[in-house]
């Protein structure tokens, strides 16, 4: 389906006129004998109603479209004309030549009749398009075409304006049934295929289980649900676009593909997948966190002491857990799980109704990788040493566009352990106070990225405290705070992450907000969180971020927008990532920013200097935390424990077992609470609007 994009319409011929005379004509584009234009209840007029006469007419040979088919292919007439489109409010209303090409579903503009062998104008996608009248002003009609884009049009007269209506009317909706006729032929194909392929024996030399026919068969089901996602977003795009008074006519019903209704989706929701094949050899094949997952449908009871308890950082030691996971090897002996699973999803489907398999594991927990994104506290620090409101936003950018490298580990998609409801991360960071420095003074000397930069004396430091906590299930909210009592600096954050399957990637939003509080300035930053996507899970999946993230500080008027640009189908780079920085009450731009969120950045200020970043060659700061056997029962590494051990010596049977047997303990607290009822209370965090905040934050306290 071809994608129109409408050109601004400014200046050129025609000239203005409020109420010009628009004349129409149509030329044939094709005939039959077998079928007439009264067939399809469009006026055939004839006469010499030429460009001066302001009438449109049909040639009396040409033939409409059916899509309820019967002889050979029949075509539409081709309606051109002039009409008045209405520009903008400087311009007004300014006569420009349409062309109606109904085998294509276009509506196309040109300056003039003269120029209509050139590119057009504007070009305006009809399949799904509403074309309703409109009283706004005389003989006017407005096309919304299924994109977002709209025409406002007038006729030289009621009978003109008429005779497009009803042709813009019969090409949307060709096109629209063209497309639903196409997708229920399609779905027809996928399950015959999938039937047969069903249908094989369980042994012998090709199986249901041969792993070629189970890629066809998962990329099949993918496809369809691409396809049908597409043509549902186009169905909902009509609806949106069109007038609230609008009412759909019955040229302009919405014919829709309602989606497959193939036995394994139901399979699927109904939780009877347990028959998968089991997966005994390592694998690292996985995907991004789904903190809402069936692993954790249920919760555990709180530690005996469910008040807040302090952490003494005397007890806590610097963190040398390898976390690093092995490149995938032995996979195929998984694979054909994977595509079993993945032949049975259907696009945007909500991975909680998915029990996905043990072996697909990173072994920590999601609370404690987003500690992981604070791996370079000094240049968190560091955005209090700004002189300036200016100098501090700038600061949280560098900071921000850096955060992300280091909270993910490796360069596969890995899925994070599910936190359970009062699962609590602790760990702290010491940075040495020479370290910490505004980026307008005298740059720290290079420190190797494998080096870790720590201070002899602990008096020389700055301590900055985390904590993080899962206080809800449904739905899954992480919430996490941060705090230098002697910078005066507290971030805290909520996150709702919500999966969804994509085909063949997997999409994780992160749904909440962050605040960066610097007390000594009596300044908040708004930010929010860019999408996750793991890619190509069926060969070697990688992990991208994507979407518009925004950055905003009421008191200083400056805000940020940071776009993660997801990598184009064909060409294009991966991991590419843009930032402006503004002074929004001048409109003043003061910081550019670009390139990869995992690599090089480069930042140019608005007094023309520049700056570039290796994220990768930037120190990492080691978290400190206390060893297992003084952390609480429901600290993650504690919690934990046994499955990261079996992962880590590659016996996914035995991980699997320990799982279970967390999952079982955590149902059976649930029913208790159920029975006691008896509601959840988070230790760390309370409920304030629409978000959470620490229960003892520096703001309060200071």
């Amino acid at each position: 389906m071809e994608r129109a994009a409408q050109s601004s319409d400014g200046g050129g011929g025609g000239g203005s006129n409020s109420s010009s005379r628009s004349s129409s004509r149509a030329t044939s584009a094709g005939s039959s004998p077998s079928c007439s234009l009264a067939g399809r209840g469009v006026a055939s007029r004839s006469g010499a109603a030429g460009l001066g006469g302001g009438g449109s007419r049909s040639s009396p040979g040409s033939v409409a479209a059916s899509p309820s088919g019967g002889g050979g292919r029949r075509r539409e007439p081709a309606l051109e004309g002039v009409l008045s489109k209405y520009t903008n409010l400087l311009q007004g209303w300014q006569n420009r030549y349409f062309v109606l090409d109904f085998e294509a579903g276009l509506l196309q503009y040109f300056v003039n009749e003269q120029s209509k062998h050139q590119k057009p104008r504007g070009v305006l996608s009809l399949s799904g398009a509403i074309v309703s009248l409109s009283d706004e002003a005389p003989h006017m009609l407005v096309v919304y075409s299924a994109n977002g884009e709209m025409y406002k049009l007038r006729a030289a007269d009621s009978k003109e304006k008429q005779l497009w209506v009803t042709q813009l009317r019969a090409c949307a909706k060709y096109h629209m049934e063209m497309s639903s006729k196409m997708m229920n032929q399609v779905e027809g194909q996928q399950k015959n295929l999938v039937h047969a392929i069903e249908s094989l024996p369980g042994s012998g030399p090709l199986t249901a289980l041969d792993q070629d026919l189970l890629l066809l068969k998962a990329t099949s089901a993918a496809t369809l649900s691409c396809l049908g996602e597409c043509l549902s977003l186009l169905q909902q795009s009509v609806r949106q676009v069109a007038p609230p008074s609008h009412k759909p006519g019955a040229s302009e019903t919405i014919l829709g593909w309602h989606g497959p209704t193939s036995h394994s989706t139901d399979q699927l929701k109904n939780g009877t997948l347990g028959s998968l094949p089991s997966a005994s050899a390592n694998i690292t094949w996985a995907i991004l966190p789904n903190s809402a997952e069936e692993e954790h449908s249920s919760q555990p009871e709180p530690e005996p002491d469910s008040g807040p308890e302090l952490v003494l950082s005397e007890e806590e030691q610097s963190d040398n857990e390898d976390k690093g996971e092995v490149e995938p090897g032995a996979m195929e002996d998984q694979r054909s799980v994977i595509l079993h699973l993945i032949s049975q999803l259907k696009l945007g489907m909500d991975l909680t109704k998915v029990v996905l398999p043990t072996f697909i594991l990173e072994k920590r927990s999601l609370l404690e990788m987003y500690a992981d994104f604070m791996a370079h506290p000094d240049l968190l620090l560091a955005i209090t040493a700004g002189a300036t409101p200016e100098e501090r936003v700038i600061s949280f950018v560098e900071y921000y566009l850096t955060a992300f490298h280091e909270g993910r580990k490796g360069t596969l998609a890995k899925k994070p352990y599910n936190p359970i409801i009062g699962e609590t991360f602790h760990c702290s960071w010491e940075v040495p106070k020479d370290r910490v420095k505004s980026k307008w003074t005298s740059p720290n000397p290079p420190i190797s990225a494998h080096e870790h930069p720590m201070a002899d004396d602990p008096s020389k430091s700055y301590k900055l405290r985390f904590v993080a906590e899962q206080v809800s299930h449904h739905p899954p909210i992480s919430c996490f705070y941060c705090e230098c009592k002697e910078k005066r600096l507290c971030v805290n954050t909520h996150v709702w992450t919500k999966s969804k399957f994509m085909g063949m990637s997997v999409g994780v939003s992160m749904i909440g907000e962050g605040v960066l509080r610097l007390l000594d300035h009596g300044e908040e930053y708004v930010f929010t969180l860019p999408s996750a996507y793991a890619r190509s899970i069926l060969t070697v999946p990688w992990v991208e971020l994507g979407g518009k993230v925004n950055i905003s500080c009421a008191k200083t008027g400056y805000s940020a927008t940071v776009t993660f640009h997801t990598k184009p189908f064909y060409g294009g780079k991966v991991h590419r990532v843009t930032a402006e920085v503004k002074h929004n009450p001048t409109n003043t731009i003061v910081c550019k920013a670009h390139g990869e969120w995992n690599g090089t950045l480069e930042f140019t200020y608005s007094n023309g200097e520049t700056k570039v970043i290796d994220t990768t060659t930037l120190p990492v700061y080691p978290k400190k935390l206390r060893p297992l056997e003084k952390q609480g029962p429901m600290e993650s590494r504690n919690l934990w424990q046994e499955v990261t051990h079996y992962l880590r010596l590659g016996d996914i049977d035995a991980a699997t077992e320990q799982k279970r047997r967390l999952e079982e303990r955590q149902r059976v607290e649930e029913r208790k609470r159920e029975t006691l009822r008896t509601p959840w209370r988070p230790k760390y965090f309370i409920p304030e609007g629409d978000g959470w905040v620490y229960f003892n934050p520096l703001w309060k306290t200071h």
